[in-house]
């Protein structure tokens, strides 16, 4: 998978052909052991959470 950033402890992947479960283009982030997954158009959480 991917590694499109790193910031401040956050990941930011993409995967190709992830369209199973999220069927819009969307981004994976990861802080320490939370994950979070948001949509590219309107930046909303699709699943998971991440700390403010």
């Amino acid at each position: 998978m991917p590694v499109i950033s790193m910031f401040y402890g956050l990941i930011i992947r993409m995967f190709f052909f992830d369209a199973r479960q999220h069927h819009i283009p969307h981004i994976h982030a990861e802080y320490g052991e939370m994950n979070a997954v948001f949509g590219i158009e309107d930046g909303e959480i699709l699943a998971g959470e991440l700390p403010r």
